[in-house]
């Protein structure tokens, strides 16, 4: 009796926290969706138990309130450190605060290919680079990297990210060495390069121009490849031709590091988040599975009902995997397209059953409208009132094309292409928030939370 008596009292007293937040919520969330609106959203994320990546059977929540502003919300847990690392991360404290919000723990794996790993890897960059300052090294041995690459994502957990950023960015203690690269040293590195040049084109980038213009990219290819022939000969005493050699792509890390050591951390930050996402908006990151049933269906153009929703149903676990921006889910509708096309399915099965691009991205709102990010580079953001939340694009309905055989990958240069949040200029995103965007708070509070406190 005793028992019942306190498990009644514990769900009494989570209701009235519930119904208390709510008001709060209410009261202070003026910069975000309406409170009542965003109860009634749904996502395919499990905050109670994330996973390291999403599940096909991940079921939807019902998000649940930030905390008061009464009640912290970040994690003010101290890291216990190595003590091994020589790495100096006091430079880039305001760098590390990014990257623990757009990886924070229950969200990294959905916004992992859009946000959480690029900021991780710009981070992991900007920190060897500002301590290259005082160390004079471009790289860490293989001793301490992985002392150093494990501080770091202890600092980065004690701000609330996900504890398995390694496994979620595919990051190993590797990345903070030189792997082949044959220059480490910065007056070496000095000597060797046109250290002016780098500076003229990337000190600065316009991340719209960058990716069609590649100004700041060829000059980090340059340099990469003078520091990568560095004392390189072939056997017969000559030069090795750049193009045979694998150094290159490895000694782009360490041009980029050199680029962070000469910039401050927020705009190292910047240049370094631009270039990655002229590389992001290229690709699909969706793994597609078997279309075998959708083939079935589809095949048969007098059976359309059948077609579309073979077709729903295939969609739908699209949905599950990850947040995308309007170019990834351009490219991603263009490569499920042409598997299908080579599967003999060979009329516009999008247009017959009312596929948006919207369909391949994550799912929100009591209506589940698909989340397309923006283009360009974006962060999600913390509000003591509101949570953790980003910019998404919820209103465009933009009809996934049906892919022809001169496709190519969709890019920020088609200027022309109409998209969602498609930048034309570096100051399309300067902060504000049209109308035509929502900020959708992702709400962590968890009853696991208050299970704890009771």
């Amino acid at each position: 009796m005793e028992q019942k008596q306190r498990v009644s009292c514990s769900l009494t007293l989570q209701l009235a926290l519930f119904l208390l937040l709510l008001c709060l919520c209410q009261t202070h969330s003026a910069p975000f969706i309406d409170m009542k609106e965003s109860l009634l959203m749904e996502t395919k994320v499990n905050a109670l138990a994330p996973d390291i990546s999403p599940s096909a059977d991940s079921q939807p929540f019902l998000p649940l309130l930030a905390p008061s502003p009464l009640t912290p919300f970040t994690n003010t847990t101290v890291p216990k450190l190595s003590g091994l690392c020589t790495l100096n991360f006091s430079a880039s404290e305001s760098v590390m605060s990014i990257t623990a919000t757009d990886c924070w723990a229950s969200f990294a794996p959905y916004l992992a290919n859009v946000a959480c790993c690029p900021q991780f890897d710009a981070t992991i960059v900007i920190i060897i680079g500002q301590s290259s300052k005082y160390s004079r090294s471009l790289a860490i041995n293989k001793t301490h990297a992985s002392h150093c690459l494990s501080d770091v994502e202890k600092i980065l957990e004690s701000q609330g990210a996900n504890e398995n950023l390694q496994k979620i960015c595919s990051l190993h203690s590797e990345n903070l060495t030189e792997f082949s690269c044959p220059v480490t040293d910065v007056d070496e590195f000095e000597r060797i390069v046109d250290s002016s040049r780098i500076m003229v084109a990337c000190g600065r980038i316009d991340p719209v121009n960058e990716c069609c213009d590649q100004v700041c990219q060829n000059a980090i290819l340059d340099a990469a490849r003078k520091i990568a022939l560095n004392g390189m000969l072939n056997k017969d005493g000559f030069p090795v031709s750049p193009e045979h050699s694998t150094r290159i792509d490895d000694c782009k890390n360490i041009v980029l590091r050199w680029l962070a050591s000469k910039l401050d951390p927020s705009s190292a930050n910047s240049v370094l988040r631009g270039l990655t996402n002229c590389n992001v908006n290229k690709v699909c990151p969706l793994v597609f599975p078997n279309m075998t049933n959708v083939v079935k269906e589809c095949g048969n153009v007098n059976n359309q009902t059948a077609c579309c929703k073979a077709m729903e149903s295939y969609v739908s676990q699209l949905q599950q995997q990850s947040f995308l921006t309007n170019l990834q889910a351009l490219n991603c509708a263009a490569s499920l397209g042409m598997r299908l096309q080579k599967a003999n399915v060979s009329y516009d099965v999008y247009n017959v059953c009312h596929i948006n691009l919207k369909d391949f991205s994550l799912q929100v709102g009591s209506q589940e409208s698909g989340c397309l990010l923006p283009s360009l580079p974006s962060d999600a953001t913390y509000d003591k009132t509101s949570g953790i939340g980003f910019v998404c694009d919820l209103n465009d309905n933009i009809a996934a094309p049906w892919p022809s055989k001169s496709y190519l990958p969709a890019s920020t240069c088609n200027k022309t292409a109409n998209l969602p949040a498609l930048p034309t200029a570096i100051s399309a995103q300067s902060g504000r928030y049209t109308d035509k965007y929502l900020m959708f708070p992702l709400l962590v509070t968890s009853l696991l939370l208050l299970n704890m406190l009771l």
